[in-house]
C-alpha cells in the first residue's frame, strides 16, 4: 500500500470535475515513453522460531529498514518513525503486519526490471542474514493466526484495521496475512487505456491462477490455490471486484472517476497526520460538507489518496495497476511484468489477447473470478472449457508481444525469456500452489515448517 508523504510544489484545491479526470490524462504518455513498474511483498520471519518480527523488537523491523540504509536508501518519517526508504530503485514500504514491499521504480525494459527485483533481494538477504531474519515468498502466511502478527506504526493502516470489519469478514486478513506481486503499466490515450483495461480485467484470473500460492491457513491445507484471492472476495465490496462498466460501451476516464466517487473514504492527510474519514463521501467532500473537515474542499493530493483506496483487480491511478498474483519466488516477480507487457504494451498482441476473451459474457467473467481461487486452471470459461485451455495460447500472445518489442539486454536476448516459470506452470499442468500441497502430502510429510527452507528468497 502506498506511503504517503507531504505534497510537494502546487496542489490545488479541487473546483472543477474537470480536475478530477485530470489525474488520468496526464498519464498518457507516447508508446516510447512507457515504462514498467513492478511491486513485490514479501513475509520477513525470524529464523530461529519463525515469528512475526514486530516493528520495535531488537532486531525487528526498525532494525532492518536501519540496515538497509548501508545502501543508500533514505529513511521516510511519520512522526518519529521510519515507515519506509526511498532511492533509486523506488520505495521500499511497509504493510500492516510488516510485510516488506519494493515498489520499483518505473523502467524502460524488463531486464532492467529483473535486474532491479535481484538487487533489491541480494540487499534484504544480507540485511537479514545479519539480524537472523529470512523471507519468504508466497501469497499467504502459510502458518500464522492474526493474533500473532504485529502491526506497524502508520497511521493509515490504524483507521483501517477499525473499519475492514465493518464492511466485510476478511478485510484484517488482507491486511495482515496476505503478499501480492503488481505491475503497473502506462498508455497513450483514453481508448488505449480502456482496451488495455477490459483485457487485463479479463484476464486477471488467468495471472491468479498462473501465480497461486497461498494454500495454507494456519499449518494447515485451506482447500484454496490462491486464499489470498478468495479473501478479497469479502473485503469490502464497495472497493474491490471485477467492475462490470469497465466492458460497458463509453467506459473511459469520467466512467471511472464516478465509480472512484462512490468509493467511501478511508482517511484524510493533513499536517503530516490521518484523519479518520472512514465511510465518508468523497463526494461530500467536493461540496465542503465533509464533517471531519467542515468547509474545506479536497486537494488533487487528496483525490490521489482517495484513488489509491480502491482495490479493484485492476486500478486505474495515472496508470494501470494489475492486482491478481499472489507473491513468490524471484523467477515470478520477473514473470509478471512479462506477462502483463507482453500483453498489453504491443498493438498486435493486445489484438489477439482481446480477441481471445471479449465475447465473454459478464456472468462468465464473474464465475470465472469466483471459482479460480479454488479451482486454478480448472476453473471454467464457457462452452464446457476449463482457464488451461486458454493459458498456453495466452502465454504464445504474451511471447509474441515481448518479441516484437525486441528489447535486448547485454547479451543479445529479448525479454520472452521472463515468461519461462510460467511456462513450465503451463506445461506441468499444475499451479504453484499444487506443487506445495503435493510436498506437504509427500515428502514433507505433513510438516509445514519445512516451507521456510525451501520457500525462502
Amino acid at each position: 500500500m502506498s506511503t504517503r508523504k507531504e505534497s510537494g510544489g502546487e496542489d490545488p484545491v479541487i473546483e472543477r470535475r474537470e480536475q478530477l479526470i485530470s489525474i488520468f490524462e496526464k498519464g498518457e504518455k507516447p508508446a516510447e515513453r512507457w515504462k514498467i513498474g513492478t511491486e513485490h511483498e514479501k513475509f520477513v520471519f525470524a529464523r530461529k522460531d519463525h515469528h512475526a518480527p514486530s516493528y520495535e523488537e531488537k532486531g525487528g523491523i526498525h532494525t532492518l529498514l536501519i540496515g538497509l540504509t548501508r545502501y543508500g536508501w533514505e529513511p521516510v518519517f511519520e512522526g518519529e518513525n521510519i515507515i519506509a526508504l526511498s532511492g533509486s530503485d523506488g520505495a521500499i514500504s511497509l504493510e500492516p503486519a510488516g510485510q516488506l514491499e519494493l515498489s520499483g521504480a518505473p523502467l524502460d525494459n524488463l531486464h532492467q526490471t529483473c535486474a532491479e527485483t535481484g538487487r533489491h533481494l541480494e540487499q534484504v538477504k544480507y540485511v537479514g542474514d545479519l539480524l537472523g531474519l529470512g523471507f519468504l515468498g508466497l501469497g499467504m502466511w502459510p502458518d500464522k493466526t492474526r493474533a500473532e502478527l504485529p502491526i506497524m506504526p502508520k497511521g493509515r493502516y490504524g483507521i483501517m484495521l477499525d473499519h475492514m470489519p465493518r464492511v466485510g469478514t476478511m478485510g484484517l486478513d488482507m491486511m495482515l496475512r496476505t503478499c501480492t506481486i503488481q505491475v503497473n503499466l502506462d498508455y497513450s490515450s483514453e481508448a488505449r487505456m480502456a482496451k488495455m483495461f477490459r483485457t487485463s480485467l479479463a484476464l486477471q484470473p488467468l495471472a491468479t491462477a498462473l501465480f497461486a500460492n497461498s494454500p495454507f491457513t494456519e499449518g494447515k491445507p485451506n482447500g484454496f490455490l490462491s486464499y489470498r484471492s478468495h479473501i478479497w472476495s469479502d473485503t469490502d465490496p464497495a472497493r474491490t471486484g471485477m467492475l462490470p462498466f469497465v466492458f460497458e460501451d463509453g467506459f473511459g476516464y469520467e466512467r471511472y472517476a464516478d465509480y472512484a466517487l462512490d468509493v467511501p473514504m478511508y482517511f484524510v492527510f493533513r499536517d503530516g497526520k490521518y484523519i479518520d474519514a472512514a465511510g465518508l463521501s468523497f463526494r461530500d467532500f467536493l461540496d465542503g460538507k465533509l464533517s471531519v473537515l467542515p468547509g474545506e474542499k479536497p486537494r488533487l493530493s487528496d483525490w490521489e489518496d482517495h484513488l489509491s483506496t480502491a482495490f479493484p483487480e485492476v486500478r486505474m491511478k495515472s496508470f494501470l495497476e494489475m492486482r491478481g498474483a499472489d507473491g513468490g519466488p524471484w523467477s515470478r516477480i520477473c514473470a509478471l511484468p512479462a506477462f502483463w507487457v507482453g500483453l498489453l504494451y504491443d498493438d498486435s498482441a493486445l489484438d489477439a489477447a482481446w480477441d481471445v476473451v471479449k465475447d465473454w459474457s459478464m456472468e462468465e467473467r464473474q464465475v470465472l473470478r469466483d471459482s479460480v481461487p479454488k479451482l486454478g486452471l480448472d476453473a471454467p470459461i464457457g462452452g464446457g472449457r476449463q482457464l488451461r485451455a486458454i493459458a498456453g495460447e495466452i502465454l504464445q500472445i504474451a511471447r509474441m508481444g515481448l518479441s516484437n518489442r525486441a528489447r535486448l539486454d547485454g547479451a543479445g536476448s529479448n525479454e520472452t525469456g521472463y515468461l519461462s516459470a510460467l511456462e513450465e506452470v503451463v506445461a506441468r499442468g499444475k499451479t504453484p500452489a499444487e506443487v506445495l500441497l503435493e510436498k506437504y502430502h509427500g515428502e514433507w510429510g505433513g510438516d509445514l515448517t519445512r516451507i521456510y527452507a525451501e520457500e525462502a528468497f
